[in-house]
């Protein structure tokens, strides 16, 4: 859709007190933390957060056409990424439909039009059908990965989802987009993708009590998909002796599978109703031999690199209200927030106003963003501190609050060539009129490259 002239909406600030959060100009890091819940239905659905700082602004860049009478577009917008390489690195914002007919939408930042490139030929349970689409990330090589949320549990029929896909050519006219089901990877519950500086792929099963997965290619330079994929390596991780649930402390990455991403003698092998033969990721990492420590509910995923070329991996989990971080270089696991964590508000322990941390980001700074997994009205946005990169956050504090009826905030995505700029969406509310809001602060200087921060 075209952008429309409107007035930018300023956010509104709960709190009358509160140290600001970074003395650095009024970058995203520089805010009031607030208090308390908002109301839903209390601002427009056209500006609908409340913002922690006057300096922030927001403005409505694109909205579902419910009546779909110009593309086709299911809904449930989730996570978000940009073109981060290649020709015309960071023109276009895709994002997907997180529904039983899922797809692919693509915003140009230029001219502010959105485009369904590609969307599912059918509605789940069709065999030819793909569902629940919740990733969004950018490949080293240049394109562009997503994967579905929905697997089966062992005990029930085999479902022919949890996969992930590659759209190898993702700037091309949306009738010449080519996308490919990367089958090494064991079948899970998708939801967070990341790479490291080694372009080994995190990923996880988006379920209670289970696991967090590593795929380690064999051509980890590949510039292609085609190459990256054939052949490599999963691995599972196993905290300890893997038999405490969440537990923090010296990690292990399990084999799955050889170098070749055959199954490993012992592995729970299934056929899908297409006749595909997969690894199960849920059920093979509850077996002694490729034991896994469970999570509750993993879901996103992020990295963080600091100065000295270190990496955090950082994981939400929300059935137990809780964010972990690893260090890459030990493979260390500690507790990054939870509801003991201060409030960065009051100083005293959030509480259960930390509820149900779904999405992760990372700004310019390095600083690590929480969006809640709650209804608007109760869904906030956190700012976690962590000035010595410990990965244990100092605090948190909320920084925006979503007010849309029915609504959850999803997909928030700093821009890596705009450090002023950020992105989120609005998700499933009661009107069904999805929206992407870009999110901007006056302040374009910041102390580091995207994603890094001081050692």
């Amino acid at each position: 859709m075209k952008l429309k002239k409107r007035s930018l909406a300023i956010g509104l600030v709960l709190a009358g007190s509160g140290s600001m959060a970074s003395a650095d100009g009024t970058c995203f890091g520089n805010f009031t933390p607030m208090r308390g819940d908002t109301v839903a239905g209390s601002l427009p659905e056209s500006a609908p957060f409340v913002l922690s700082s006057p300096h922030f602004s927001q403005i409505n860049i694109a909205a579902r056409d419910v009546t779909q009478a110009t593309r086709f577009d299911s809904g449930n917008w989730d996570m978000h990424t940009v073109n981060e390489n290649g020709p015309d690195a960071g023109r276009f914002l895709f994002t997907v439909f997180e529904t039983g007919q899922a797809g692919i939408q693509r915003t140009d930042l230029r001219t502010m039009q959105t485009t369904t490139i590609w969307h599912s030929p059918s509605a789940s349970p069709a065999l030819d059908s793909h569902r629940s689409f919740d990733a969004s990330r950018w490949t080293p090589w240049g394109t562009f990965l997503t994967a579905e949320e929905s697997w089966s549990d062992p005990a029930g029929p085999t479902s022919h989802h949890g996969r992930l896909f590659e759209v190898v050519n993702p700037l091309a006219a949306p009738a010449d987009i080519l996308i490919k089901h990367r089958d090494i990877l064991p079948r899970v519950s998708h939801e967070g993708l990341a790479f490291d500086k080694k372009n080994n792929l995190y990923f996880i099963d988006e379920r209670k009590d289970s696991h967090i997965f590593r795929f380690t290619s064999v051509n980890p330079q590949a510039d292609n998909g085609d190459d990256f994929f054939a052949a490599g390596q999963t691995f599972v991780l196993r905290v300890g002796d893997g038999t405490v649930e969440e537990a923090t402390g010296a990690g292990t990455w399990i084999p799955l599978t050889d170098m070749n991403g055959i199954a490993l003698p012992g592995a729970v092998i299934v056929t899908d109703p297409n006749g595909l033969t997969a690894i199960d990721g849920r059920a093979t990492p509850n077996l002694p031999k490729f034991l896994g420590t469970d999570f509750d509910r993993p879901e996103d995923l992020e990295i963080k690199t600091l100065k000295n070329g270190n990496q955090m991996l950082f994981v939400a989990t929300p059935t137990n209200n809780k964010v972990f971080s690893i260090d890459l270089r030990n493979d260390t696991v500690k507790l990054f927030a939870s509801r003991d964590t201060p409030d960065m508000a009051t100083g005293a322990p959030v509480g259960d106003a930390f509820t149900s941390p779904d999405n992760l980001a990372i700004d310019a700074d390095g600083n690590i963003y929480i969006v809640e997994d709650q209804p608007g009205g109760k869904q906030d946005t956190w700012f976690a501190r962590d000035e010595n990169n410990n990965g244990v956050a100092e605090a948190v504090g909320k920084w925006a609050s979503l007010t849309t009826v029915g609504a959850e905030a999803s997909g928030l995505y700093f821009d890596p060539f705009k450090s002023n700029t950020a992105y989120i969406n609005v998700q499933h509310p009661s009107s069904k009129v999805d929206r992407t809001f870009m999110l901007t602060t006056p302040c374009l200087k910041t102390k580091g490259d995207n994603g890094h921060d001081s050692d």
